[in-house]
């Protein structure tokens, strides 16, 4: 099976500056995959007509914006092409949850996996994401003439202090500690914590352009993974097999 992730660039990563950046722990990493792996990955990118979900206006809780996108989760059923069969399966593999454990702590992981693909328009609203969520890895798999104009950068925010994590700041009340531009083959890791504040402004690309990402959701059992497993769900409340 061809290897995807470049372990390499991953064990080079210092897990002290990254449980020690302010406001919360993250990083972004450059060639986070093998060249050859990439461009396999992007090539054979799914086709929002292969089962995505077009999500508009979907609520949110504490008053929070919709997070308007095309999605598609992962799971049992879910018709994909053998290159991201194989880089899930090497996402599941002892080495990936290595390079977990020494930045994330000693836990049991269940990882869930998405497609998120948004167009002209689209944001993402301030938030800080659910407690089940220890921390995410998003993968950035925009086409090589992505214009940093066009948006889809993520802003880490800071809050400093003012918000409870079950609220609803929008960007102009919150700081930018830093944006992380969307590069092809680049990827970011942030750790979920109660002031872990993160957002895309709209986005301002071209109609028909698409900015797309894949999203690792590392997720611990807490109550809400088990209750959902035993009604036959995932950590994220999809059903373990598509319909």
């Amino acid at each position: 099976m061809p290897q995807y992730l470049n372990f390499e660039v991953l064990e080079e990563i210092s897990s002290g500056k990254f449980k020690n950046c302010h406001p919360y722990p993250w990083t972004h990493i450059t060639s986070t995959l093998a060249k050859e792996g990439f461009y396999r990955l992007r090539e054979s990118l799914p086709s929002v007509e292969s089962g995505f979900v077009r999500n508009v206006g979907v609520p949110r809780g504490h008053g929070q914006a919709p997070h308007d996108r095309y999605l598609l989760h992962f799971r049992a059923g879910v018709d994909v092409a053998e290159p991201w069969r194989e880089f899930i399966r090497e996402l599941q593999g002892p080495g990936y949850i290595r390079f977990l454990r020494r930045m994330l702590g000693n836990h049991n992981f269940t990882p869930t996996f998405e497609w998120h693909y948004a167009w002209r328009g689209c944001a993402v609203s301030p938030h800080c994401d659910a407690a089940r969520k220890r921390a995410t890895h998003i993968f950035y798999f925009n086409d090589d003439d992505w214009d940093s104009n066009w948006g889809g950068q993520m802003l880490v925010l800071d809050d400093e202090g003012k918000w409870r994590t079950h609220s609803a700041p929008t960007f102009d009340q919150l700081r930018v500690a830093a944006t992380v531009e969307p590069l092809p083959n680049s990827s970011l890791l942030f750790q979920r914590t109660p002031r872990s504040w993160h957002g895309v402004l709209p986005l301002q690309c071209p109609e028909g352009r698409l900015r797309r990402i894949f999203s690792v959701t590392i997720n611990i059992p807490n109550l809400q993974v088990w209750w959902r497993k035993v009604r036959g769900k995932d950590p994220a409340g999809f059903p373990m097999r598509a319909a």
